[in-house]
């Protein structure tokens, strides 16, 4: 079976809010088919945001069990995502989980990957997926060099990676938290 390619995802805090945005594009091959994926979700009764790239079965798998950890860890993202990245790396199923994720709270961002990272950007800027690195660049020179706010500065640079990328398109869902 061909590769999927899908997903650019984005984040960006400013100003005590936090927003992150996905698009809906899923390409089997060189042929798009599916416009409208929602590859964000918000946990933790609305305190925490995920975005996911890779398999949506994967992704979503994730989520969930990064959800499992903010209760138990009462809601810490830190302490979640770590004990997370941990059992993605050690125990035989989570391992061969194809995806990467966003998971961000009013005062974390984090990008959390199979290989057991779990990473805080220098600036509160990050993004994943296909045309991640698109986004990021748009996204940080907006941030650097404007006063939009977070969601300005998703919204165009999302904009920007989906003129781009033939991976990403220009349906997106955005969620933000304060």
């Amino acid at each position: 079976m061909e590769k999927i390619k899908s997903t650019t995802i984005l984040a960006v805090r400013r100003n005590g809010k936090t927003v992150i945005a996905g698009d809906g594009q899923v390409t089997l091959g060189s042929a798009v088919v599916k416009h409208t994926a929602k590859k964000i979700r918000v946990l933790n009764e609305g305190k925490v945001i995920v975005g996911f790239a890779g398999s949506a079965a994967d992704g979503l798998a994730l989520m969930e069990r990064l959800e499992e950890k903010l209760n138990k860890y009462k809601g810490n993202l830190v302490k979640s995502a770590v004990e997370l990245a941990k059992d993605w790396r050690l125990d035989k199923y989570l391992r061969r989980l194809e995806a990467v994720m966003i998971a961000a709270d009013k005062n974390n961002m984090l990008l959390l990957s199979g290989n057991g990272d779990v990473i805080e950007p220098d600036e509160p800027v990050l993004a994943i997926g296909s045309g991640g690195d698109y986004a990021r660049s748009a996204a940080l020179a907006l941030y650097r060099n404007t006063d939009l706010d977070a969601r300005k500065i998703v919204e165009e640079a999302m904009k920007i990676a989906g003129e781009i990328c033939i991976y990403t398109n220009q349906n997106f869902v955005i969620e933000e938290i304060e």
